[in-house]
């Protein structure tokens, strides 16, 4: 018991540290550098901002500039993580994902205000 307590409290003291650093702030105009960015943007408003507001924490942990290379995040949204519920290719094309990958490109980019 003692022990699942430790392990429960490293796994807590390492999420509070992958907090993002821009929790909360705004960013402006958002300079998006591709038709496939501003698809991306669409399907991004449409499945993962009701927990991941405009990149941010919410639900979610904030994804704005989480260093994760295109084909992690891609996994991760197919398979889910935690509380993330996967995204099969049925609800969410791979175009589609795609999209959203080139999206947080592009938002992980944008000057601080």
């Amino acid at each position: 018991m003692m022990r699942l307590a430790w392990i429960l409290l490293v796994v807590l003291i390492v999420l509070c540290a992958c907090g993002s650093a821009r929790r909360g702030e705004p960013f402006g105009d958002l300079l998006l550098t591709s038709d496939s960015s501003r698809h991306g943007e669409e399907v991004f408003m449409r499945y993962c901002q009701p927990c991941h507001p405009g990149g941010d924490a919410g639900l979610g942990p904030a994804i704005n500039n989480k260093p994760l290379p295109g084909f992690l995040i891609r996994m991760q949204v197919r398979r889910g993580f935690g509380a993330m519920p996967p995204f099969p290719r049925e609800v969410l094309s791979d175009p589609d994902l795609d999209a959203v990958v080139a999206y947080l490109n592009d938002l992980r980019r944008q000057p601080r205000p």
